[in-house]
């Protein structure tokens, strides 16, 4: 059963905004923090974002400082849905990009950036930056 379903993504030239959304289903919603990484050739995955979904740590976000300044994670709990407005993309911005899911506690803690302590993962869509 998909857990995550992603879209957006694309080809811009540098200076340009992408937006990236992810659908969970209500379980996984409520149950999980959501959010980011991004996987470029012959790097590792990074986790980018993330957004505490429900609960007292709804709302909470977390920016990798790659990224700080230039996305925004946000949510709309009413379509279980999570979204990545990229604004000032850059060359090194170019990977695939993943959404993913973990269980609350582990955004409270500030680990998201643990890929094994993710419990799902969308698809996968590519963002690619030219100059």
């Amino acid at each position: 059963q998909v857990q995550l379903v992603e879209s957006g993504g694309g080809s811009v030239q540098a200076g340009g905004s992408l937006r990236l959304s992810c659908s969970a289903s209500a379980d996984t919603y409520s149950r999980n923090c959501m959010g980011w990484f991004r996987q470029a050739p012959g790097k590792e995955r990074e986790g980018i974002a993330s957004i505490g979904t429900r609960g007292p740590a709804g709302g909470n976000t977390y920016y990798a400082d790659s990224v700080k300044g230039r996305f925004t994670i946000s949510q709309d709990n009413s379509e279980n849905t999570v979204y990545l407005q990229m604004n000032n993309l850059k060359p090194e911005d170019t990977a695939m990009y993943y959404c993913a899911a973990a269980w609350n506690w582990v955004c409270a803690a500030g680990s998201w950036g643990q890929v094994g302590l993710i419990n799902y993962w969308g698809q996968g869509t590519q963002v690619t930056v030219s100059s």
